[in-house]
């Protein structure tokens, strides 16, 4: 599969194996990072952001993307449906189904509420199903939330609510004993205990994994815990709209069938976002790991009724998205795989950098080196350094790569490349929405009765994310934003349902001379014969 000008960079790489594997690269120093990011992180790109100019972020930057799609007309700016005849009736409305808005579900339902989850794909169909390398939690004896944290806040450069950390790393082992309870099942060792390892920022083994499909176990155990509650789910149906009442509360949301495009009301005491990241959105031009539906819907949805939003300026490019061939491009490489031992190397086979630096640091790290002129050249007019996998069972054993990250080794062998001989052509990759929707610690945004969890929140990983913090955050907050909307549901009485605020927005981009050429929510991304420039 690979071309002949790849195979003799891999024959510097295999010449280079042993001596690579046993060597142990220097961590970069705080000012040596500091000026990496800088110098090629997307997010210093100032020419791909503009400044938002109507609502309650007016005056902050986001990416382009984000921004036109904050500041674009609702899809129901020339036809409001009528409110007064609710198709559904519910006592808590969750939108999204993913591993957020699964938690939250069956923590509203313990609590005794009217659950229902709308997704405008399956449930399960989501940036959760696709996470591969593991969960954390600080629950081995030589570890403590104290040093979760630390690690958590330190990678999110300083920038994150520290009380939502706290809430994290404080409630993530009972998270893990909570998903093993419901049957997902992690990496054991002969004893029984739980296998842990490293990830990239970390000072502790704390990674949980099932194989390197962990968000696909841990999804396919909320998901069939979901519906054997016989949790009423309405799926290929999107919130396209927030419903508020004359008291100025959420009370519900406005949904259409993707398939038929029939508008539907639902009606609710509160709502959940938890409508996940913004891959397909593909901001500057990358290609994404997430999944089908990843368009930022949350953000807009709450932006549009005055929910601010955090760290929105700040996304996560994963260091390790495949490169090559071109039909997986942007697909993720756990980084399970370099927490098991595989290096980064360049063309002529030297590993120029420590695999474990944060993500930020790596990503940044592996686009400075193809600047450099040392990139591996693909045939479609890509590039990328190796991830050489091969390196995992010199260290651990001949067949560990097998045994502990299969769905790679399979991924790769659909295309005649074996990793267990060949490394991996990788690239940067769309991973993570790090900000979002701004909430408190009950998980409730300054809009009252409207609940935001997971991936579409912000402010609990900063402005970077570290490795099997994502999992968490859905499982820790999807949980909270059930438990605590469920406890406001009971005490709330909805009042007349409206759409006032549709008007008020569009008159604050009429007054700000703004004139969209679009709608919001995107919905679904648009690669209807398109071209790459």
């Amino acid at each position: 599969m690979y071309t002949e000008e790849m195979l003799e960079s891999i024959k510097k790489v295999e010449a280079k194996r042993a001596e690579n594997a046993a060597m142990e690269p220097k961590r970069m120093t705080a000012e040596e990072k500091d000026q990496v990011l800088k110098e090629n992180h997307p997010d210093y790109r100032e020419d791909q952001f503009d400044v938002l100019t109507v609502g309650p972020n007016k005056g902050e930057k986001a990416p382009k993307e984000l921004v036109k799609m904050l500041q674009s007309d609702s899809r129901l700016k020339d036809n409001l449906p009528d409110l007064s005849c609710p198709d559904y009736e519910t006592d808590v409305l969750i939108i999204g189904g993913g591993g957020a808005g699964a938690s939250a579900a069956i923590e509203a339902d313990n609590a005794g509420e009217k659950v229902m989850i709308v997704t405008k794909l399956r449930i399960g169909d989501a940036n959760t199903m696709m996470a591969e390398g593991g969960i954390q939690a600080a629950d081995k004896p030589n570890d403590s939330p104290a040093q979760h944290f630390l690690d958590c806040y330190g990678g999110g450069h300083f920038a994150a609510d520290k009380e939502l950390v706290y809430k994290l790393v404080t409630e993530a082992p009972e998270g893990i004993e909570w998903l093993q309870d419901l049957g997902v099942e992690f990496d054991k060792d002969a004893e029984g205990n739980m296998i842990t390892t490293h990830g990239g920022g970390t000072s502790r083994k704390r990674m949980h994994a099932a194989k390197d499909y962990s968000g696909a176990e841990i999804m396919r155990t909320l998901r069939d815990e979901v519906l054997n509650r016989k949790i009423p789910v309405v799926d290929f149906t999107s919130a396209i709209e927030l419903i508020m009442d004359d008291k100025g509360h959420c009370a519900g949301a406005v949904l259409m069938n993707m398939e038929t495009g029939e508008i539907l009301i639902a009606k609710a005491k509160v709502v959940i976002i938890a409508t996940g990241g913004a891959g397909r959105m593909h901001y500057q031009g990358f290609p994404t790991s997430n999944h089908y539906g990843a368009t930022a819907d949350g953000l807009v949805l709450a932006y549009r009724v005055g929910a601010p939003l955090r760290e929105q300026y700040t996304l996560q490019y994963h260091p390790t998205g495949a490169a090559f061939p071109e039909q997986i491009f942007g697909a993720l490489v756990t980084e399970k795989v370099r927490s098991l031992g595989a290096k980064l190397v360049n063309v002529d086979g030297e590993v120029f950098m420590n695999p474990l630096e944060t993500r930020d640091v790596t990503a940044s790290t592996v686009i400075r080196e193809c600047r450099r002129g040392k990139q591996v050249d693909t045939p479609t007019g890509g590039q990328g350094v190796w991830l050489d996998a091969p390196m995992i069972d010199i260290i651990h054993g001949e067949g560990t790569i097998e045994k502990r990250i299969p769905a790679m080794l399979r991924m790769f062998l659909k295309y005649g490349i074996d990793i267990r001989k060949q490394p991996m052509l990788i690239y940067p990759t769309l991973h993570y929405q790090n900000g979002g929707v701004k909430v408190g610690t009950d998980s409730q945004t300054c809009v009252e009765n409207l609940f935001v969890a997971g991936e579409a929140a912000g402010g609990v990983h900063g402005e970077n994310r570290l490795m099997g913090n994502s999992l968490l955050d859905v499982i820790v907050f999807g949980r909270n934003a059930g438990k605590y909307a469920a406890a406001k549901a009971k005490t709330v009485e909805v009042g007349k349902l409206t759409l006032d605020h549709v008007a008020k927005f569009e008159k604050e981009l009429a007054d700000a001379g703004i004139q969209p050429d679009e709608v919001s929510p995107k919905l679904l991304p648009d690669y209807t014969r398109k071209v790459n420039d």
